[in-house]
């Protein structure tokens, strides 16, 4: 799984804009983080996520879009696994 993760990460940091971006597992362990994306937040992204899940019990994963001035961090669970991307808006 290791070797798909990171074949993942770096497809993800490919795209245009992308600069970072962080699994986790259910738990809130980090599963691997790529380019410039902090291996701490991976507790509070699976947080955000759980949380945001129970705002409609019934609907599918929701997306989570945290955005400031010029970044966009995005937030989705998929299963067990929650991923995280960070993006430059103006890019």
């Amino acid at each position: 799984m290791e070797k798909n993760l990171d074949r993942v990460m770096e497809e993800v940091v490919s795209q245009p804009g992308v600069f970072g971006c962080v699994f986790v597992d259910h738990q809130g362990l980090c599963l691997g983080a790529k380019g410039k994306a902090s291996t701490e937040s991976a507790g509070l992204i699976a947080a955000i996520a759980e949380q945001a899940a129970k705002l409609e019990p019934h609907s599918g994963a929701p997306i989570i879009a945290l955005e400031n001035d010029d970044k966009t961090c995005i937030i989705q669970r998929t299963g067990t696994i929650t991923g995280a991307i960070y993006k430059n808006k103006h890019s």
